[in-house]
């Protein structure tokens, strides 16, 4: 019992320690409440809002903000603004959450296997991972999205097919990082097999930069989405995504610019707050930062 206690002390103080650097960093305290907020408001809004955000009002098309209850005025078909951007977010987070998961996985497979067994196996996976990188991700997407039927889940499989090279790079140099240390000499000493030295002992070590690598592919997922949709070839109407919002109200820029800045606002606060809290983790898990 005291060795156990022992043992998992330097992982305690070494957690509190980095608790206490996240903490220090404003920004990514600022991106965490605004994350929790814009989750929150996704779910429960709409709920709260007198109005479907499918119920078309020709009377009240272009409606400024506020009137008569839409805070955020109206669309080109009279339906409230607010209820669409919330409803939009639940389709936009939820494209964002699903793709970094799927991406990060796979990536974080390939980079454990390259910096794991090295040799022809790493040149073979890097090298692959180098050829997907040569494509330009935007143009990559959308070859890829213009083969499917455009949902929410060929969508979230097509981000995360052009999105997990950076996080597989990022995984296979910490993983080729750690390979020769001791305890791995001596897991593999012991007779470990190469999955067990893999995922016991390898990945646990490197999840630091995979945690900051996942919250950056969020935003990323996030902008990607708005992209596709923005051209067309992502969510269709009538349901709403924060990127085919901002498709739908380019052509009423100059008589209704609400129906751009506020699906642009929730874009831009959404990625930037991952951003922030990707950068406090990376500040907040970087070992050179480490004080008493």
């Amino acid at each position: 019992m005291t060795a156990s206690l022992a043992q998992s002390s330097p992982a305690v103080k070494t957690g509190s320690r980095a608790w206490r650097r996240f903490c220090r960093h404003r920004l990514a305290l600022f991106g965490i409440a605004a994350i929790v907020l814009l989750v929150l408001a996704s779910v429960v809004g709409p709920s709260l809002i007198p109005f479907d955000s499918l119920k078309i009002d020709i009377r009240h098309r272009f409606a400024p903000p506020p009137f008569e209850g839409h805070l955020f005025g109206t669309d080109q078909l009279g339906r409230d603004l607010l209820v669409r951007l919330l409803m939009a977010g639940r389709i936009s987070l939820s494209i964002g959450f699903a793709a970094m998961i799927v991406s990060t996985a796979f990536g974080t497979l390939i980079g454990v296997a390259a910096g794991y067994y090295g040799g022809a196996v790493r040149v073979a996976l890097m090298r692959f991972v180098d050829a997907m990188l040569c494509f330009p991700q935007i143009f990559l997407l959308l070859v890829l999205a213009a083969f499917i039927q455009p949902n929410v889940v060929t969508l979230t499989l097509v981000i995360a097919a052009s999105s997990w090279m950076e996080v597989a790079r990022v995984v296979e140099g910490q993983v080729r990082s750690l390979r020769e240390r001791d305890f791995i000499l001596a897991a593999e000493m012991l007779g470990a097999s190469g999955r067990y030295v893999m995922f016991r002992e390898l990945l646990p070590n490197a999840i630091g930069p995979i945690i900051v690598a996942a919250t950056l592919t969020v935003a990323r997922a996030i902008l990607l989405e708005a992209y596709v949709s923005f051209l067309g070839y992502g969510i269709q109407p009538p349901m709403a995504s924060w990127g085919n919002m901002l498709n739908n109200a380019q052509q009423y820029l100059g008589s209704a610019p609400w129906l751009a800045i506020f699906p642009g606002l929730m874009i831009t606060l959404a990625v930037s707050s991952f951003n922030f809290v990707g950068d406090g983790l990376r500040d907040a898990l970087d070992a050179r930062f480490d004080l008493n």
